[in-house]
């Protein structure tokens, strides 16, 4: 099945109000908080098991974001739950879609307490027998590895559970992942039917410095009775946030992504400049010591390929050297260019003689095709062009108004 056949092309993104309701949610929450939450609210604690049985269903394996579409929930339960709680999705922005079948949200969140709405992106990738979702962590990122241009954005927050998890469930929705509301009450979707098969935590930010909501939200999409995919299907990309990589083998035990791109620590102080902090004798340490590393469960080491700067054949045989004795994979990824960056991409023919010595050496050494690049979806490329690019229209439109003599924005 092709990328243009797996999606609907031709559905508009819905207009959608912003969410201003400050309910609180029942997505994200672990069945003990759900079940805290309906007692709060007068629900008795006879009837609490079931109702967070059902509602888990109706969440995660139905896919509803509307109480009323609860069936199996009486109308007066219906109502309570509606008046103290909310299950709406985020609002979508912006959606486009690439040449390739590569799908870009903007999706916006509303305030947290005392704070302002909130954008990050999400974006999904089409391939054959799989569909990938990469999900963010964070509004912005710490870390201003200076490759990235999502680097470029400071930290605004930490998503919460339910911002992670509602990424999915968006996704979801958006491509008709859900079975329908008609089909019988125990209908699933099979995994091998999913077009959301896999995701990955390598959208914006850092998942491990938001550890416990990336934790919550990863357990929930893995569970068995509800959004149930694989921990084998589900990675975790980190920039090496040593003493958190242990405890995310222990916790989550979802599969694990290094974003490495230097084999020297003085390069890597300059492209990833966590690095300074855990330099790579560390951060090496605590892959060898991951729970359950073996050759069926390997780690990923992504190594983004720049012209004249971790390119040579050095740096290929440094990096064999370092990975001897952890089962790995590594995955070369050419630049993704963006607007000011220093960087060019390495030749194809570099890349491939790069790939090649690695192959050799006993390792795969996947290049990555890139994705999306036309809509600025590939790797390392989200949320600051499509801010930069939101700004530049407004301001064309504010020019457009002042020649009209308009009075209003």
């Amino acid at each position: 099945m092709t990328a243009t056949e797996t999606l609907n092309l031709e559905r508009p993104a819905p207009v959608r109000p912003a969410i201003l309701s400050e309910k609180p949610t029942l997505v994200g929450l672990t069945r003990e908080e759900m079940g805290k939450a309906l007692v709060e609210v007068g629900v008795p604690e006879r009837q609490v098991k079931m109702r967070v049985s059902q509602l888990w269903h109706w969440l995660y394996v139905r896919g509803v974001s509307d109480f009323d579409h609860m069936a199996n929930i009486s109308k007066d339960m219906r109502e309570i739950l509606r008046r103290h709680f909310t299950i709406a999705r985020p609002e979508i922005v912006d959606e486009q879609i690439s040449s390739d079948g590569t799908r870009k949200w903007l999706l916006r969140f509303p305030p947290r307490g005392a704070g302002r709405p909130v954008e990050i992106e999400t974006v999904y990738i089409p391939e054959e027998g799989r569909g990938t979702l990469c999900i963010s962590s964070q509004v912005g990122c710490t870390l201003t590895c200076s490759f990235c241009h999502t680097g470029t954005q400071k930290l605004v927050r930490n998503l919460t559970a339910e911002e992670i998890l509602a990424q999915l469930l968006l996704a979801r929705d958006r491509l008709g992942d859900f079975p329908d509301r008609d089909t019988p009450a125990g209908a699933i979707v099979p995994a091998e039917g999913r077009k959301v098969s896999n995701i990955v935590m390598m959208g914006m930010g850092e998942p491990l410095y938001n550890f416990e909501n990336v934790k919550k939200a990863l357990l929930i999409a893995t569970d068995g009775d509800g959004l149930s995919l694989s921990k084998r299907r589900v990675t975790l990309s980190t920039s090496g946030i040593v003493p958190e990589i242990y405890r995310t083998g222990e916790e989550i035990g979802v599969m694990l992504a290094i974003s490495l791109h230097a084999v020297r620590d003085d390069l890597r102080d300059m492209l990833v400049p966590i690095n300074k902090k855990y330099p790579l004798k560390d951060l090496l340490d605590a892959c060898r010591a991951y729970p359950s590393l073996s050759n069926a469960r390997r780690i990923t080491f992504e190594y983004v390929m720049l012209d004249g700067v971790n390119d040579t054949l050095e740096d290929a045989k440094e990096l064999v050297r370092l990975l001897k004795g952890i089962p790995a994979k590594i995955n070369l990824i050419p630049f993704n260019p963006w607007p000011g960056t220093n960087y060019q991409c390495s030749s194809w023919e570099q890349i491939e003689k790069f790939a090649d010595f690695i192959n050799q050496a006993g390792y795969a050494s996947p290049i990555r095709t890139p994705r999306g690049r036309d809509i600025l979806a590939a790797c390392g490329q989200l949320k600051s062009e499509s801010e930069r690019m939101r700004k530049v229209d407004r301001m064309a439109f504010e020019a457009m108004m002042i020649t009209n003599h308009g009075a209003d924005d």
